[in-house]
């Protein structure tokens, strides 16, 4: 995969040039968006964004686990984690636009 990576900056530029707002102001609404997801997902909420995906935290019990390289048994300490459950919808586009792709390769091969 080589797909571009979406930068913060991206965002807001997108912003920028979809809803005409400053520059400045489109990075701050990009900041604050995030800002308000981070605070929900750190208070224990679940995050849910229609048609995208929802962000969850878990709590994960402590369990044995073993070390690869050497196959000794370690304990590995409960934890909080954060999960990322993408919708339907998504889903659903990204098969779409993987096909797409699929079909651009064979033609231009």
């Amino acid at each position: 995969m080589t797909g571009k990576t979406i930068t913060r900056a991206d965002l807001a530029e997108a912003v920028f040039r979809k809803v005409g707002l400053s520059r400045t102001e489109s990075a701050e609404l990009v900041e604050m968006v995030i800002d308000e997801v981070c605070n929900a997902v750190v208070r224990g909420d679940s995050v849910k964004l229609s048609s995208f995906a929802t962000f969850q935290v878990r709590d994960k019990k402590e369990r044995i686990g073993r070390n690869p390289k050497t196959g000794e048994e370690v304990p590995i300490s409960e934890r909080r984690v954060m999960t990322f459950k993408a919708s339907n919808v998504l889903k659903q586009r990204v098969l779409k636009g993987h096909s797409g792709q699929k079909g651009k390769k064979a033609s231009a091969g």
